[in-house]
C-alpha cells in the first residue's frame, strides 16, 4: 500500500492513459452526483409536506360542537350542543397517558382601543398550553401562566400585528388595551407562522373572559393534542374514542357527525407518512440504480483496462512479479480512481443542493439536503465496489501463463 515504486507506476499509467482515467472515473462521479441530488430533492419534498402542517401543533385534536342533526333519546333534532369548562376537563382527563399539552378556548370578536387607535379584533380566552398548539413564540414579554387563570386576571398576550396596529412604537409591555370597556394590561406579544390573520390575535385567561361574558363557561373548542409517541393510526383511534365519550356524554347519536364534531391531525398525517414512504422508495431505487450503473460502468472498464495490459502483466510476470504484486497493482489503482471521482462527485452534488437552496420552493421543494451519513455510506460502496472491480479481472489475468499473455494481440 505504501510502496513509493507502486505508487509511481500507478501515476505513471494515469498520466499515460488520461482519457481511460477520466471515462473510469466519470461514470463514478455521475453516479455519486445524480444520487445525492435526487435524495437532497427527496428531502426537499419531505421538509415542505412537514412545514405544510407547522402552523399549528402537529399531533392536534380539535373538538367542537353544532346543532344536532339526529334525535336521539327522546332529545329533538336540530337543538345547540355546546360544551363548557367541565366537558373538556373530561377530555383531558379521559387518558391523561395520550394527552399532551391542550387548551380549551372561548372566542368573540370585540373592539379594542388603545389611545386614539381601534379595532375590532378575536378574542381567545384560553390556557398556557395554547402557545404550543399554535406554535407561537414569544418575542416581548411572557404568554399566560396558571396563575393567571386562578386569579382571573385581567392581562392580554397581544400578536405582532396588533402591536403594530394598535401600540405602534416602543415595548407594548405593561401598557393597557380597552377590550370591549374592560382595560387589559399587555404581558406578552407573540409572532405566529400562521401569518398576519393569527398574528391579530389576541389572547386572555379563559376564566377572565368568561367570567366578562356574564358568568358563562361556555367553551367554543378544545384543543388537545396527544402524546407524539402514539403512531397516527393509534392517535386516530384515541381522537374516535373521545369523540364517543363526548357524544354520549352530550347526549348525541353515535351516527349524527354535526352535533359533536372531530378534526385529528393525525388523518393527515397518515397519509402523508404513506405518500412519503412511497416517496422515500422511488427516490432510493432511482439512486440506488444510478450507483449500480456507476459500479457496471467503473467494472466494464477496468475489464477492458486489465485485457489492454495483458502483455504487460505477461512481461511482469516473466521477470519475476509475483501474482499478488501484479493484483495489487491494478486494484490499487481501481481504488484511487474510483475514490478521487467520488470524491468530485460528492463534491459537485453537495455544491448543487446548496446552490439550490430554495429556488425551487414553489415546487414543493423546500431546502434540499442529504446526510452525510448517506453520502458516506454511497461513497463506501463505491469505493468497495471500485476495489471488486479490479480485483476479479486482475486476479484472472495474473493465472494467466507468461507465455500466453505475451501472445496476446
Amino acid at each position: 500500500m505504501f510502496d513509493l515504486d507502486r505508487w509511481q507506476e500507478i501515476f505513471s499509467s494515469i498520466r499515460s492513459n488520461v482519457l481511460r482515467t477520466v471515462l473510469s472515473g466519470f461514470t463514478v462521479a455521475l453516479g455519486l452526483f445524480i444520487f445525492i441530488v435526487l435524495f437532497g430533492i427527496g428531502k426537499g419534498l419531505q421538509n415542505a409536506f412537514s412545514d405544510g402542517f407547522a402552523g399549528d401543533a402537529k399531533n392536534l385534536i380539535i373538538f367542537s360542537t353544532g346543532k344536532a342533526s339526529l334525535a336521539y333519546k327522546g332529545l329533538q333534532s336540530d337543538r345547540n350542543i355546546t360544551m363548557n369548562n367541565s366537558d373538556y376537563d373530561f377530555l383531558i382527563n379521559a387518558d391523561k397517558k395520550k394527552a399532551g399539552p391542550s387548551s380549551p378556548r372561548y372566542s368573540a370578536n370585540l373592539m379594542v382601543k388603545y389611545g386614539k387607535e381601534s379595532g375590532l379584533y378575536q378574542i381567545n380566552g384560553a390556557e398556557p398550553g395554547e402557545q404550543v398548539i399554535e406554535n407561537r413564540k414569544i418575542i416581548d414579554g411572557r404568554y399566560l401562566t396558571a396563575m393567571d387563570l386562578e386569579r382571573k386576571l385581567n392581562v392580554a398576550v397581544i400578536g405582532r400585528m396588533v402591536q403594530r396596529d394598535l401600540i405602534k412604537n416602543g415595548s407594548p409591555i405593561g401598557k393597557e388595551l380597552d377590550i370591549n370597556g374592560t382595560m387589559y394590561k399587555v404581558i406578552g406579544v407573540f409572532s405566529d407562522d400562521g401569518g398576519d390573520r393569527d398574528e391579530r390575535h389576541i389572547t386572555v385567561p379563559i376564566t377572565t373572559l368568561q367570567q366578562m361574558k356574564k358568568g358563562s363557561d361556555t367553551v367554543n373548542i378544545a384543543y388537545i393534542t396527544y402524546n407524539d409517541k402514539l403512531t397516527p393510526d393509534q392517535a386516530i383511534k384515541y381522537g374516535d374514542e373521545l369523540k364517543d365519550k363526548l357524544k354520549a356524554r352530550k347526549s348525541v347519536s353515535p351516527d349524527d357527525e354535526n352535533g359533536v364534531r372531530v378534526w385529528n391531525n393525525a388523518q393527515n398525517m397518515n397519509g402523508t407518512f404513506t405518500f412519503m414512504a412511497v416517496l422515500t422508495a422511488i427516490v432510493g431505487f432511482i439512486g440506488l440504480g444510478t450507483l449500480l450503473a456507476g459500479i457496471i460502468g467503473i467494472s466494464n472498464i477496468m475489464v477492458y483496462i486489465v485485457k489492454e495490459r495483458t502483455k504487460e502483466i505477461g512481461v511482469r510476470k516473466a521477470i519475476g512479479a509475483k501474482p499478488s504484486g501484479i493484483v495489487g497493482l491494478i486494484v490499487q489503482e481501481s481504488v484511487v480512481i474510483t475514490m478521487v471521482s467520488g470524491l468530485i462527485g460528492v463534491g459537485i452534488g453537495v455544491l448543487t443542493l446548496s446552490l439550490i437552496g430554495n429556488s425551487l420552493e414553489e415546487f414543493f421543494i423546500k431546502s434540499p439536503s442529504v446526510g452525510w451519513g448517506a453520502i458516506i455510506m454511497a461513497f463506501i460502496a463505491l469505493i468497495f465496489s471500485g476495489l471488486i472491480a479490479g480485483f476479479v479481472p486482475a486476479y484472472r489475468a495474473s493465472r494467466i501463463k507468461p507465455i500466453e499473455a505475451l501472445r496476446t494481440e
